[in-house]
């Protein structure tokens, strides 16, 4: 085992990257992408448990923790971050395809590398959490709009109300202004504590300066790939594991990657959107189980 130390990668336009690695590196890596409004810090309780068998990466995305915030709002598009993965990957694992995690932001990230060409056969699993991709979000609705059941309209009227939080990111200075003031950290930390796995709220209040960054992510992609999805395919192995009290993300949606990703495997789990704090054991449990079958290893003894 090797102790984790901070390295910083650049990435193409010259916004520098934190990363920590963990484990030993001659071990399958695994690379943990966070989310929205968190930094890499929120996958430690899960990376502790996976560096016992793995070599573990967790990095801070543009805008997040000790990375570099990018001054564009185009520097924030989900081709660029699958760029900057690009670079993690070539920097970590050169030689032999990673397997993914993906929370929230981080899955929909992931999500659109593995349905992308620029990691094409360096991917070997990945499982996602509470972040569907977008395209495929795109087309569900889509569907909906034109072959409409009660029960389709019911479920996208859920997904809308759900998503709410979405339109308000739009909107210029208020979001930001509901930052700096306390009132968003103040809503995420009032949400953790209806999730009885996440014992310290407070610990996990967010940076201001992360959730002002971040979002930018939501302006830069949620407009463009809404109103013009792709058909984004893939037969990387996935599964997606479903919080049962996601009040962000319903099932419906992301069960919907099927037509996309054949290859996948739904997990439901009790708990909360931030499922990495609230249960590390399950999300590296079956993120392992996922890896062992995909490699064909055998689970240790």
């Amino acid at each position: 085992m090797v102790p984790a130390m901070i390295q910083q990668v650049t990435a193409t336009d010259g916004v520098r990257l934190a990363m920590v690695e963990d484990g030993d590196r001659a071990a399958p890596t695994i690379i943990c992408l966070h989310g929205y409004p968190d930094n890499r810090t929120v996958w430690a309780p899960v990376a502790s448990r996976l560096a016992e068998r793995f070599h573990v990466v967790t990095y801070d995305t543009r805008g997040a923790g000790e990375s570099d915030a990018a001054r564009s709002r185009t520097a924030y598009q989900l081709d660029q971050l699958e760029a900057d993965l690009v670079h993690i990957v070539d920097a970590v694992s050169p030689s032999s395809p990673v397997h993914l995690i993906g929370h929230d932001w981080g899955s929909v990230q992931a999500w659109h590398a593995v349905t992308g060409d620029r990691l094409a056969g360096r991917i070997a699993s990945f499982t996602s959490i509470s972040g569907p991709c977008l395209d495929h979000v795109a087309h569900w609705f889509g569907r909906v709009r034109h072959h409409p059941t009660p029960a389709s309209v019911g479920l996208r009227i859920l997904q809308l109300v759900m998503s709410g939080y979405i339109g308000f990111f739009q909107l210029p200075k208020l979001p930001e202004l509901a930052w700096r003031t306390g009132i968003m950290p103040g809503i995420i930390e009032l949400l953790n504590r209806f999730d009885s796995g996440i014992t310290d709220t407070a610990q996990h209040r967010p940076r201001v300066a992360d959730g002002i960054h971040g979002l930018e992510l939501y302006r830069a992609n949620m407009p463009k790939t809404l109103r013009k999805p792709r058909r984004r395919h893939t037969r990387v192995p996935i599964q997606i594991l479903l919080p049962t009290r996601d009040p962000f993300v319903s099932p419906a949606m992301q069960q919907s990657a099927h037509q996309w990703a054949p290859q996948t495997l739904l997990r439901r789990v009790p708990g909360g959107h931030w499922l990495p704090l609230s249960a590390p054991d399950t999300v590296a449990e079956h993120s392992v189980e996922l890896i062992d079958k995909t490699s064909g290893a055998d689970p240790p003894r």
